[in-house]
């Protein structure tokens, strides 16, 4: 009997093991919903390239997209479903590279009914508040950073939709390749604002932050777009993305006492059969 015991209680000892070591990845891969993690890379690891070395190590968020709502024909027949999204630190410079599924690179929009591809990315210029996604508002307006295949790099700010304004001296730019069916672009600006109504990434709190994204072989243009919903950069304290620390700790605390607990009454059990 006291054999019997003494394997039940190793049983559920290996099972206790095998549980905590299956969480644990799980649990070490997880981060908050929606945030983006900023990882510090090297300037000589070319985060500006799109295959520079640097993003090898910078974790991939895979944000999905959706038709933006629009009154245009045909807008809620967008073909671009998803973008991976990384982005990293340097030296006083913000990286962030964008990669999605496109069959077509759609470099060229002088012809009637072609378009070009083309990507943004939409910050608040007051990082402290979230104004409305659909381009921001007069009082809260965003910070535009747009991609476009034909036409390079534009920096826009924006109080509302068809409000854009290029900023005097446009700070962003912007590496783009096409391979084996995807687009990778990595947009780049120094981390401080030096102009009125930049966004600052300078700060110590986590920075909205959406997406777009447009396929022109499909006649996708103007507000025929697919777009995210907001994420956000995490530049905030507290725990920095995967993992959370503090649940890690406490399950391995648990396991800790779990191990003790069932060696001990092993031990008893033992000693009791054994008179």
């Amino acid at each position: 009997m006291a054999e019997d015991r003494l394997l039940a209680v190793w049983a559920a000892l290996a099972c206790l093991l095998v549980v905590t070591g299956a969480l644990a990845p799980t649990l070490a891969s997880a981060r908050p919903a929606n945030q983006i993690p900023v990882e510090s890379v090297r300037a000589d690891e070319n985060p500006q390239r799109p295959t520079g070395e640097a993003w090898d190590a910078v974790p991939a968020v895979e944000v999905p997209m959706t038709s933006a709502p629009s009154g245009l024909p045909n807008a809620d027949e967008t073909s671009i479903e998803g973008i991976r999204v990384q982005s990293a630190e340097s030296d006083g410079r913000f990286y962030l590279r964008l990669s999605w599924a496109d069959e077509t690179a759609d470099l060229n929009a002088s012809a009637p009914r072609e378009f070009a591809d083309a990507v943004a990315v939409q910050v608040p210029a007051n990082t402290s508040v979230r104004p409305p996604i659909a381009m921001g508002s007069t009082r809260n307006p965003v910070n535009v950073w747009y991609w476009r295949g034909d036409a390079g790099t534009e920096e826009l700010l924006a109080g509302g939709a068809g409000t854009t304004t290029p900023f005097e001296r446009p700070a962003v730019n912007a590496s783009a390749t096409h391979d084996d069916g995807r687009w990778t672009v990595v947009l780049s600006r120094p981390t401080a604002a030096d102009a009125a109504n930049r966004t600052t990434l300078a700060v110590e709190r986590d920075v909205d932050v959406s997406f777009a994204a447009w396929n022109g072989s499909e006649m996708e243009r103007s507000g025929r777009k697919s777009v995210s919903e907001w994420y956000h950069f995490r530049l905030g304290p507290g725990p920095q993305g995967p993992p959370y620390e503090s649940i890690l700790w406490t399950i391995a605390g648990l396991a800790i006492v779990g191990v003790s607990l069932v060696t001990i009454q092993a031990v008893r059990n033992t000693g009791g059969g054994a008179e």
